[in-house]
């Protein structure tokens, strides 16, 4: 080449990289700003193939993102993943040096440069995308002829790679600041939702064995990342299981995102679960991000997931397996990173075996179930549970209510209690609007009489606690009061760290006046244990 000619090819590669240079100012999106870059660079170095990687740390993978070709190949194609240790472009990326192949045929070291051979590939240089010595990916370009590059050409490409890599720094922090703003707007209208429902879950309370024992297998699995199912009759607290395992997880401080899958029309659950984009469908005016996208990085609670249609189960399948969707109307691959707790009152069984339920996506869900107890089965937490609705409505409500009579205590315990806690909660609701004293009176019309009839309720004597094995006597029945209201001082102080008053203290915990504990504690016998702890 003539020292004229090396002036006209360095003066043709000067105004590729100006011209380069304005695309990267003028351009925010990846493809449109990729391809015309290859545009560029093929007018001053030819080549028959193009190929841009870039690296997604989170999943440690190179990922081929833009594929300019006029080679036929079963194996190249955007989305192609490759870690970064056993290939010729994680050698690139790792020593963020250049590579020069000029005969394929005479050197092959990597098992992808034999699928380029198989191509018809002869030649090739790759050189790494570096930003502020950080690797990003790396930038090749391929000719069917050997020796086809030199090394000033290498040098050339790794000035378009730098330029290159400049603008894809700019178009990751404008793409997550973004995407931030989307999973921000996302969650808000999710918060919003949930501040618009009343929320109905409490601690669970309760030390019955049944109980326990599955607070034990919540114990067990909250700090893994397993997939969860909850099963158990509507109304025994399955949301309780689920915030529970969020709560003791590492993703606490990631958004617990609660999706009820009866509650949403079969035209829309896709949408709710993956989003969809604008003009995806009839009425879609805006984007919509879903609740697995606003779940990423935390979990999402799927309630009644047997009641998903079959299309949407096999998606959720791809979730549990990929990690991965596409919102409803888009081609973009979305990747997250979420833990999936379901939930059923169903015998997914007995809905696999009649077709109305996937069996992959069963086994997928049922990794480490869980059964959470009806009511009937863990009678002796009855007395737990309704005082501590009782006060909780009292404070609600002002009213003054602080205990309940021995015959109120005698029809809750002889209840079978079909709608479960949350029955129980309506109920003492119900009794705490209507009562016009210190003690709560239960009224017979208040429960379903047949119901109440011995004779008639599910629940065995072995299952009953001694109260509820025959009529209690007052004195047997305000003891189990005592023991329940004991507990629960017990347990605020505990929580307070021994301080009564202030608004962390343990009045402030049972909504009692200061001087109404203290009274209390004093008539319990736990004034010694109390100033002890504090």
């Amino acid at each position: 080449m003539t020292g004229e000619d090396l002036a006209t090819t360095a003066a043709a590669r000067y105004r590729t990289l100006l011209e380069i240079n304005n695309t990267i100012i003028s351009n925010l999106r990846r493809d449109a700003l990729f391809r015309a870059v290859a545009e560029a660079v093929r007018r001053v170095l030819p080549f028959e193939r193009c190929a841009l990687f870039l690296h997604d740390p989170r999943h440690d993978v190179l990922r081929l993102f833009v594929l300019e070709s006029s080679l036929p190949s079963q194996y190249f194609a955007v989305g192609l993943e490759m870690a970064p240790t056993d290939s010729h472009v994680g050698w690139v990326f790792r020593h963020q040096q250049p590579l020069l192949r000029q005969d394929l045929e005479r050197e092959r070291a990597y098992p992808m440069e034999e699928r380029a051979y198989h191509d018809g590939v002869r030649s090739y240089v790759m050189v790494p995308m570096i930003v502020r010595g950080r690797s990003l990916g790396a930038l090749a370009v391929a000719s069917t002829t050997p020796e086809r590059y030199s090394a000033s050409d290498a040098a050339f490409l790794q000035d378009v790679a730098n330029q290159v890599a400049l603008a894809i720094e700019n178009m990751q922090a404008y793409e997550a600041i973004a995407a931030l703003e989307a999973r921000l707007q996302g969650e808000n209208v999710y918060l919003q939702e949930e501040i618009r429902r009343e929320h109905n879950f409490v601690e669970m309370v309760g030390s019955s064995p049944a109980l326990l024992a599955a607070l034990r297998k919540v114990e067990q699995v909250a700090s893994t990342d397993s997939t969860v199912l909850v099963t158990g009759e509507t109304g025994t607290g399955k949301e309780l299981v689920a915030r529970a395992l969020h709560d003791h997880s590492a993703r606490k401080d990631r958004p617990l995102v609660k999706v009820n899958c009866s509650a949403i029309s079969a035209g829309l659950v896709e949408s709710e679960l993956f989003g969809h984009v604008k003009g995806a469908f009839t009425g879609a005016l805006e984007r919509r991000i879903g609740r697995f996208q606003v779940a990423d990085g935390g979990t999402i609670f799927l309630d009644e997931v047997g009641e998903l249609p079959l299309d949407t189960q096999v998606k959720l399948l791809r979730i549990l397996q990929e990690r991965e969707f596409e919102a409803v109307g888009s081609n973009a691959t979305i990747r997250v990173d979420v833990r999936v707790i379901a939930a059923t009152n169903r015998n997914l069984d007995e809905a696999v075996r009649a077709g109305r339920f996937r069996a992959d996506l069963f086994y997928r869900l049922n990794v480490f179930p869980i059964e959470v107890p009806a009511l009937r089965e863990r009678l002796s937490d009855v007395p737990q549970l309704a005082m501590f609705f009782l006060t909780r409505f009292a404070r609600k409500f002002g009213k003054s209510v602080e205990t309940m009579s021995p015959a109120t205590l005698d029809r809750l315990l002889h209840y079978p209690w079909p709608g479960n806690i949350r029955e129980l909660q309506n109920v003492i609701e119900r009794a705490v609007i209507l009562s016009r004293g210190p003690v709560l009176e239960l009224g017979p019309e208040m429960l379903p009489t047949l119901l109440v009839e011995p004779a008639t309720s599910p629940v065995t004597p072995a299952q009953n606690p001694p109260a509820a094995q025959s009529p209690a006597s007052a004195r047997n029945l305000r003891s189990v009061l005592e023991e329940t209201e004991r507990a629960e001082i017990l347990a605020a102080l505990e929580q307070s760290g021994g301080v009564i008053e202030g608004p962390k203290g343990a009045a402030a915990l049972l909504a009692l006046h200061p001087n109404t504990l203290r009274s209390r504690i004093e008539r319990l016998g736990l004034k010694r244990r109390a100033h002890e702890s504090s």
